[in-house]
């Protein structure tokens, strides 16, 4: 009874860091569409945002499970959240003067606490109970990390896009005075947020300094990894996460532009059910877009896109209850597949919402495919754990091709890579439940 207790209060503890991370990591892909104005770049290079962050998953992924093995899951998160902390207060300067590389950088270490935390938390839930039930159980806990993913793209659009960029032949023409007013006011648009999400992060970090986590890592054997490289299920479980993650984000962070391309932004301003929609989710932070800029009009909506997610976690939970998971997954990943072929298929309002159905289809992709490349590992589960975040990196290079598709074939080309992903784990969830 004890011990059920004690995974019960681990796993609400642990809650608050899949919320966090979930958070941030959207949020990140709010800055993308002001991040391409204010400095003037392509597609592609605009994706070097997701770059830095997701490739800090490939370099750090390794270290972190070595470091966890020496000093234990509390000190690990503890160490994972002070990272995080830091790379939130490089945006200051880096907003401050205006520098890019100063904003990958803070990007890049943003996601090395994230990875830490990643790292630990994935396993960790997954051992807090019997092996059958991991799948369910990691879909629940995943699903708070899709309501901080849900939150943020509205904090977002009202916080992060609510103001228009001017271009450099604009700030030209500005005086020295009007020059260095719309400079600082433009470093206060990402300054102020990211100070907030710091001080949290701090305070969260001293909560999880105290709190006792009860011990299930053991450590791992010698060689571990030279045996999980050969072995193919394990291989295959990882690409799984690699093109899951790569998609994700390749969807989620053009989500705006992809709207904004097909010129949304009027067709919405002029319907009034999508105008009741946008202003009924903004008035929880008591904005109205009646005057907004239509970034933020149309980024309002990406909301949907993670809230499918957080959605369909709670019911990928069931579902993984009462069916196998290989063949939720392979279910799911058909869906996703669908609602894309819809939205390159089509235009206007239906475009728009069937590619915002695919973030409901994502939901169970990330914990199923977590879980199910686990099973049977025993003791190397830790190591594993290590292998399968290193495959996260894909939120780094599918989206950065996925750019590139679009500056040279447009959006509705671009969209079938996304379609080959989805069609390989479709490939694995059926592979899984056979």
């Amino acid at each position: 009874m004890s011990t059920n207790k004690s995974y019960r209060s681990a796993l609400i503890f642990l809650t608050t860091l899949f919320f966090l991370w979930g958070f941030i990591t959207v949020l990140v892909d709010s800055l993308v569409p002001r991040l391409k104005d204010v400095f003037e770049m392509s597609y592609a290079k605009t994706v070097l945002v997701q770059f830095a962050f997701f490739t800090a998953f490939f370099v750090v992924s390794v270290p972190a499970g070595a470091i966890l093995s020496k000093i234990g899951y509390r000190k690990g998160i503890v160490l994972g959240l002070v990272v995080m902390a830091i790379g939130c207060l490089f945006f200051y300067p880096a907003a401050e003067y205006r520098n890019f590389t100063i904003f990958l950088v803070g990007y890049f270490t943003l996601a090395g606490g994230i990875t830490v935390l990643q790292v630990a938390a994935n396993p960790y839930v997954a051992l807090l109970g019997s092996e059958e039930g991991a799948s369910s159980r990691l879909n629940l806990s995943q699903a708070f990390n899709s309501l901080g993913t849900t939150i943020a793209p509205v904090v977002g659009a009202l916080f992060l896009l609510s103001d228009s960029v001017k271009t450099s032949e604009e700030i030209n023409v500005l005086t020295a005075i009007e020059k260095a007013d719309y400079y600082a006011a433009e470093a206060a648009t990402v300054q102020t947020p990211f100070l907030l999400i710091a001080s949290f992060i701090g305070v969260l970090a001293i909560v999880f300094a105290f709190i006792k986590l009860p011990k299930v890592m053991q450590e791992s054997p010698k060689g571990g990894y030279f045996s999980l490289l050969r072995n193919k299920l394990m291989l295959m479980g990882a690409l799984g996460i690699f093109v899951y993650v790569g998609a994700e984000v390749a969807i989620g962070s053009f989500l705006v532009n992809y709207f904004n391309d097909m010129n949304l932004a009027v067709i919405v301003a002029d319907n009034e059910m999508m105008m009741r929609i946008a202003n009924s989710i903004a008035s929880t932070f008591n904005k109205t877009f009646s005057n907004s800029d239509p970034k933020s009009l149309l980024g309002i909506f990406i909301i949907f896109y993670w809230g499918g997610a957080m959605i369909g976690r709670f019911v990928g939970a069931y579902l993984t209850k009462i069916m196998p998971a290989g063949r939720v997954l392979s279910i799911f990943a058909l869906l996703a597949i669908v609602m894309i072929v819809v939205s390159i298929s089509s235009q206007g309002l239906l475009s728009m919402w069937s590619i915002l159905a695919v973030g409901l289809f994502n939901s169970i992709m990330f914990p199923t495919i977590f879980t199910l490349t686990l099973e049977g590992l025993g003791d190397l589960k830790a190591q594993a754990s290590g292998i399968l975040c290193m495959a996260i990196v894909g939120g780094a290079i599918i989206p950065f091709v996925f750019g590139g598709l679009i500056d040279s074939f447009g959006f509705k080309t671009a969209f079938i890579l996304t379609l080959f992903c989805y069609g390989y784990i479709l490939y694995y969830g059926k592979l899984k439940s056979s």
